[in-house]
């Protein structure tokens, strides 16, 4: 177990009587939720109360949600875990798996949501949630967490929290970003140039459709919301910088049809006009289309880093994973990435705050954050984590982190928060429409600009 005791001046004048009092308590509860093979969750309850005692223990029933998709939920597993060997007078309750959101918004409707939500996955809204009140404010409560060598952890994150007037709801948990994925084995038995803007893109595509008579572009046509900040995204932010991505985020007035958004969809219309796009994606889920990019069906796919962990089961021995941040960028302009968070968040109408605030803070550490990438190969939303020193965290997370982190190669754009679902789901509509060749650039980009005056108008 990893030693993660918080050093805090009432723990160091009480440790005497606390050892005592952990000794003769309660033992850990074994109120948690299994996960069978298909992803179903059978419910146990716990008959502890969910407080938090008069004297400021850490007790009762704490209920974590957590989405499990490409990161599994092994590390989950391990941190739960050690939570409950520290505070062994709390139960801890857990709703996990890969339907888990559907699964839990009956709880969410009613009022009656779990403690701490990991908020990911197809389902999940963080600024859905804060925009129905659903999380609490953490806004003061951040300032004072430090990480176990007493830096704070304000302080601390690689990319900071997302703001909503200028409050904190979340904490991001998980630093991902999409990028393009192909099989770098391939490309070097075939000689084909792993592109490095847009030109270079549309050239290895049209080599490769030629070489091996193959749509070389694949992404899944059920969730577009993968092209959409996997491709869209970045190229959003090469082209106007923070400010055109805030603004077609937010649904700004005129974002959608201004010149730079109507210039990047004409990337993806000639993209479909030349035959490069799977003209079957719009019927796949994000596991097919991945299927078949292993297969060598396709050639490249818009992924997060937790691709290479999820299809670990399926991917051919000889394949060998290869990562760029999706080259929709002009010529002579470096590589654009759009970080995409994963946060950790606290019901606002949670029955049990303290406990689930222990958690919270329980969970953010650097050793916890190495563990993170050698379970699932992606990043813990941490600064000051050494990645190489660890045999286990896989090789191309190691140079996919370096690439990010050198600025003549790659440009970081921050968005302020994630898109809000009432507004991605109509664009995402539109955009499997131009993708499928149904609709032109221009057409797009009104319809987008339809969907985000009606997204303001539902804020009024």
């Amino acid at each position: 177990m990893l030693n993660m005791w918080r050093k805090t001046s009432a723990w160091l004048m009480m440790s005497v009587l606390f050892a005592f009092l952990l000794l003769v308590g309660c033992a850990p509860g074994g109120g948690t939720e299994e996960t069978d093979s298909e992803g179903t969750e059978e419910d146990t309850s716990s008959e502890e109360t969910s407080d938090s005692g008069e004297s400021g223990e850490i007790s009762g029933e704490l209920e974590i949600q957590y989405f499990v998709g490409g990161y599994g939920d092994s590390w989950w597993k391990e941190v739960i875990g050690d939570f409950q060997e520290e505070y062994p007078d709390v139960t801890v309750t857990e709703h996990a798996g890969p339907n888990i959101n559907e699964e839990m918004r009956s709880r969410w409707v009613s009022d009656d949501p779990p403690d701490v939500v990991y908020i990911d996955g197809a389902g999940s809204s963080e600024t859905q949630m804060v925009e129905d009140g659903q999380l609490m404010n953490l806004s003061d409560w951040v300032s004072g967490i430090e990480l176990e060598d007493g830096s704070p952890l304000s302080e601390s994150f690689i990319v900071e929290p997302s703001t909503y007037n200028g409050d904190i709801y979340s904490l991001p948990l998980v630093f991902d970003t999409w990028g393009t994925w192909y099989d770098n084995a391939w490309f070097e038995e075939n000689g084909w140039e792993v592109p490095t803007d847009f030109p270079s893109f549309m050239d290895t595509m049209n080599q490769i459709k030629e070489d091996e008579g193959i749509e070389p572009f694949v992404t899944t046509g059920q969730y577009p919301y993968y092209f959409l900040r996997g491709v869209l995204y970045p190229a959003f932010g090469a082209a106007g910088g923070d400010k055109l991505l805030n603004d077609v985020i937010t649904g700004k007035e005129g974002a959608w049809t201004s010149e730079p958004v109507l210039n990047v969809m004409k990337k993806v219309e000639q993209m479909q006009q030349e035959g490069l796009i799977d003209s079957g994606f719009g019927a796949l889920n994000h596991t097919q289309s991945q299927m078949n990019f292993l297969l060598h069906d396709n050639a490249f796919i818009p992924v997060g880093f937790w691709l290479p962990n999820e299809m670990a089961n399926d991917t051919p021995e000889d394949f060998e994973y290869g990562f760029v941040p999706s080259p929709m960028q002009d010529e002579g302009d470096p590589y654009a990435i759009v970080p995409d968070l994963r946060p950790l968040a606290i019901a606002e109408k949670a029955e049990n705050p303290e406990a689930a605030k222990a958690f919270v803070e329980f969970v953010f550490t650097r050793e916890y954050a190495k563990s993170f990438s050698e379970h699932t190969g992606a990043i813990m939303n941490l600064q000051g984590v050494d990645l190489a020193s660890s045999e286990e965290v896989p090789p191309f997370l190691i140079e996919a982190n370096k690439m990010i982190n050198d600025p003549e190669q790659v440009q970081i754009y921050q968005k302020p928060h994630p898109m809000s679902s009432e507004l991605e789901t109509p664009i995402s509509n539109s955009l499997v429409s131009l993708m499928l060749g149904n609709i032109t650039a221009e057409e797009f980009v009104e319809e987008a600009e339809q969907a985000a005056a009606e997204y303001r108008s539902s804020l009024e």
